[in-house]
């Protein structure tokens, strides 16, 4: 038998509904305000800069170029990338150290412990290998961004999305509505701009 909250549909303290929950995804298009991720809001990409996407064969050759510099920790190889390519790409554990693995067994490079960690290190073999691949293979993943202007617009994006959270948090239902009219008509102005439609009333309003 059903218990009476679940007859009754009853949400728990704090819910908001399904029509003020419609209200706010109405705002930003389909999928709703990223208040949770997205490039923009928390544990999002924001933090470091857009990553990129790099094919398994380039997370090789990264580990293989870093590794001659210097013996390194796996973490420290993923840090490595991240920052010499830009915060552009950052691989996750879960590519490199299965290749850090399938390096090992092939005899490319070797590893130690030290202080609970492993330390991979070039073998013989690993360098000529190394040496006949690129340079720099992580440049790729940030060849052609502008950060400065990815920065600008995280910032802004990032700007609007806290603001619109507070008024829909603390704001009375006229406060909400008027923030809701706000965030559409901005979004439909940008849209127009794509367009390449007349927006020379966007700064009067």
């Amino acid at each position: 038998m059903r218990s009476q909250g679940h007859e009754h549909g009853h949400r728990g303290p704090g819910h908001h509904g399904w029509g003020e929950r419609d209200e706010r995804r109405s705002a930003f298009g389909p999928f709703g305000p990223p208040f949770g991720g997205g490039p923009f809001g928390p544990g999002g990409r924001g933090r470091g800069g857009p990553r990129g996407r790099a094919r398994r064969g380039d997370v090789r050759a990264s580990i293989l170029a870093l590794l001659k510099d210097r013996p390194m920790h796996g973490y420290e190889m993923i840090q490595e990338i991240a920052e010499r390519s830009g915060g552009a790409w950052k691989p996750s554990p879960g590519s490199v150290y299965p290749t850090l693995q399938l390096l090992e067994d092939e005899g490319l490079i070797s590893s130690a412990s030290e202080g609970g960690k492993k330390l991979f290190t070039l073998t013989d073999n690993g360098r000529t290998e190394a040496d006949a691949g690129p340079e720099a293979p992580w440049e790729d993943a940030g060849r052609g961004v502008d950060w400065d202007a990815m920065n600008e617009i995280r910032k802004a994006g990032g700007g609007l999305i806290e603001a619109f959270r507070q008024v829909w948090a603390t704001g009375t239902p006229e406060q909400r509505a008027k923030a809701l009219t706000v965030v559409n008509d901005a979004r439909k102005k940008l849209y127009l701009i794509l367009a390449d439609e007349d927006v020379t009333d966007l700064t009067k309003e």
